[in-house]
């Protein structure tokens, strides 16, 4: 193989226009301490720097396996923990230095749905109490809204069963008297409560059986398009974000290797990463099935408390060279047009 593909150079920094959601050389690692002191010895480097925009009404897919940081991530830009470094900022508002009311208010513009639909909700509490606790936390916002009363709340609440694709009937049920599916549906259902602008959906149906998981799906996008949402949708799995995700981003031990356009992305993977979480995709006829190369990966993710030098993946790359290991490729275009990156010194032509 000869040398290293030639890459254009590294995009600016500046958050993208009409983006909703802008975060910049966002880091986040936790301290790993020993000894009687506790002293911090090491670092597992949950996220690494990345950079990712969305735009109002967008949904960008975050792939990549167990462990490589994309659950954390969310959970950063939201601040249910908090940052090492970086910038996130939603409509220009600095997410990271806000206090009091002005992070009171993101977030409520800003919510979550969890992976598991059963983890996620409290069982002594009903579906109604459970739907109906945002409109509490947010009094202020559910009153400019016109929920003025117990009565407003419980009608909202009913509305919202609905249009989660529930019956209002089940406003006096606990969360173990449904199913997986339904559980997930309580959960968007409290998380669209306040009509929030940006959703983080975090693995929202991998705890599904596959039966359920489109309908889950469906679901989504029907909301989308009827409050107007906007989407990041963090998957382990490439066939779950395919149909949903405007862009794709992929992720490996803290860091994006390839973002690009969803079609554009599983038509032409340019970093190998990204072609092993293709090839890991079933195809629904039988013979093509038997026909295809699937792409092994061999060996295990390594430690993110001690990631290998350069190019994090080259341990486990088909392709890495000698440069692979020296130096950290950086997130620019190949030829493929600037909404197109991989950080690959070797990309796929």
């Amino acid at each position: 193989m000869g040398g290293p593909a030639p890459a254009a150079e590294a995009p600016s920094r500046p958050p993208a226009d009409g983006a909703l959601l802008s975060v910049r050389d966002l880091v986040k690692h936790f301290p790993i301490r020993a000894g009687v002191l506790k002293r911090q010895v090491g670092a597992v480097r949950a996220v690494d720097g990345i950079s990712f925009d969305i735009a109002a009404g967008e949904t960008l897919g975050l792939v990549g396996e167990t462990g490589c940081g994309k659950s954390t991530a969310a959970r950063v830009v939201i601040r249910l923990i908090e940052a090492t470094r970086g910038s996130v900022v939603f409509d220009g508002i600095d997410v990271l230095a806000a206090k009091g009311d002005t992070l009171h208010s993101l977030r409520r513009q800003m919510q979550i749905v969890f992976q598991d639909p059963y983890a996620s909700l409290n069982p002594r509490m009903t579906v109604g109490s459970i739907v109906s606790e945002p409109l509490i936390v947010h009094a202020s916002a559910a009153r400019d809204a016109g929920i003025q009363s117990r009565a407003d709340r419980r009608d909202r609440v009913k509305e919202l069963l609905e249009l989660v694709g529930l019956s209002p009937e089940h406003y006096n049920r606990y969360p173990h008297e449904f199913s997986g599916g339904q559980r997930q549906r309580i959960g968007i259902a409290r998380a669209i409560a306040l009509s929030p602008r940006l959703l983080l959906c975090d693995e929202p149906v991998s705890a599904l059986d596959v039966s359920i998981q489109a309908q889950v799906i469906n679901l989504l996008e029907d909301l989308q398009e009827r409050l107007g949402l906007t989407y990041l949708v963090i998957a382990h799995d490439l066939a779950v974000v395919r149909h949903i995700s405007d862009r794709i981003a992929v992720m490996y031990l803290g860091r994006l290797v390839e973002v690009a356009d969803s079609d554009e992305l599983l038509a032409h993977p340019q970093h190998p990463y990204t072609e092993a979480l293709l090839s890991a995709i079933p195809i629904p006829d039988p013979a093509a099935e038997r026909r295809r190369e699937r792409i092994i990966l061999g060996g295990d993710v390594p430690n993110p408390a001690n990631p290998p030098s350069g190019c994090a993946f080259h341990p486990r790359c088909p392709r890495a060279q000698a440069i692979c290991s020296e130096e950290t490729p950086p997130l620019v275009s190949h030829g493929r047009g600037p909404a197109h990156v991989a950080a690959c010194h070797f990309p796929t032509e």
